[in-house]
């Protein structure tokens, strides 16, 4: 199977939900038209963000059937595999084949903690198996497991993994996956935390998978051409603004949850989409989405992801 290469921003796209919890396709031709506007190089779609454990199947294959329609070929589409079955990663994979995506994140089953040892086989059976390219996605804070370094090593040696997004948060982490398989390789690596994103591309990153990104795409995509250029006052200034939109978007509630729900919050105060969650989660009540809206009528990033005038 051919490889893929890919660098830049590449947002984990919200999945926009109308209240009867069902997708809602004229919100997400919005936000497909919003990032790719903004110029990001590739869409990822159920994951975290999206949300994707907790759609009905149905929705998923929708999700994917229409974000590559809207996409059209203008960026690569990726599809999250996040389910701990693994027939059911490969009737998605199928899915997000047939309809035209570029590549498969995949992340390791969740419910049972599994050895490294473990993981290994679980990926020598299933990665052959999938017909799209395989990014594997380390979350551990979901998880429960790492894709430690040696165990990746393993695994490129053996499978045709793409690259890594990692999500962890440890950048001595990321350096030390970096330092195993250099750009040289072509294996690729993705940030998640944006707040860190100067970092990861300082460390070698080949580019963001920022949340963030739904709302301000030219806020990201510009930090991260600054950051590769090295045009260090300008990068930390941007990502100034970045920490300075977490630490109110993401941050109305101590929850593990309080970033998605006030993603979709803003996503709501902006025009994009409602603010719906799948369930169990629910949105953010009254008094903490005034919090975000008295905040975004400041930020400078707002006018359509850009800088105000």
């Amino acid at each position: 199977m051919q490889g893929i290469e890919l660098s830049g921003i590449i947002p984990p796209l919200a999945t926009p939900l109308t209240e009867q919890a069902d997708l809602d396709c004229a919100a997400l031709e919005r936000l497909v038209e919003h990032v790719i506007q903004g110029g990001v190089s590739g869409m990822f779609l159920l994951g975290t963000t999206g949300e994707g454990p907790h759609l009905d199947p149905g929705i998923r294959f929708r999700m994917i059937k229409a974000v590559c329609k809207l996409a059209a070929g203008r960026v690569p589409v990726l599809v999250g595999l996040c389910d701990s079955s693994t027939s059911a990663c490969l009737r998605i994979a199928d899915q997000a084949a047939a309809e035209g995506a570029s590549a498969l994140v995949l992340t390791p089953p969740f419910y049972f903690p599994l050895s490294q040892e473990e993981l290994l086989h679980y990926l020598e059976r299933l990665v052959p198996q999938l017909p799209l390219p395989v990014f594997l996605y380390n979350i551990p804070s979901l998880t429960k497991i790492w894709v430690q370094p040696p165990t990746l090593l393993k695994i490129v040696a053996n499978l045709p993994i793409s690259g890594l997004k990692d999500s962890s948060g440890d950048m001595e982490y990321f350096a030390e996956v970096r330092r195993a398989l250099p750009r040289a390789t072509g294996f690729q690596l993705f940030c998640g935390p944006e707040e860190k994103l100067m970092e990861a591309v300082r460390l070698g990153a080949d580019g963001g998978v920022c949340g963030g990104a739904n709302l301000f795409p030219r806020l990201y995509v510009e930090l991260f051409r600054s950051a590769c250029a090295g045009f260090d006052d300008r990068a930390e200034h941007l990502q100034s603004e970045v920490r300075k939109m977490s630490e109110v978007v993401y941050s109305q509630t101590p929850d593990g949850s309080s970033y998605l729900r006030g993603l979709k919050s803003a996503l709501e105060i902006v025009g994009i989409c409602d603010g719906w969650l799948a369930e169990p989660l629910a949105p953010l009540d009254s008094p903490l989405r005034e919090n975000i809206r008295r905040f975004l009528e400041t930020f400078a990033w707002r006018n359509n992801g850009s800088p105000a005038d």
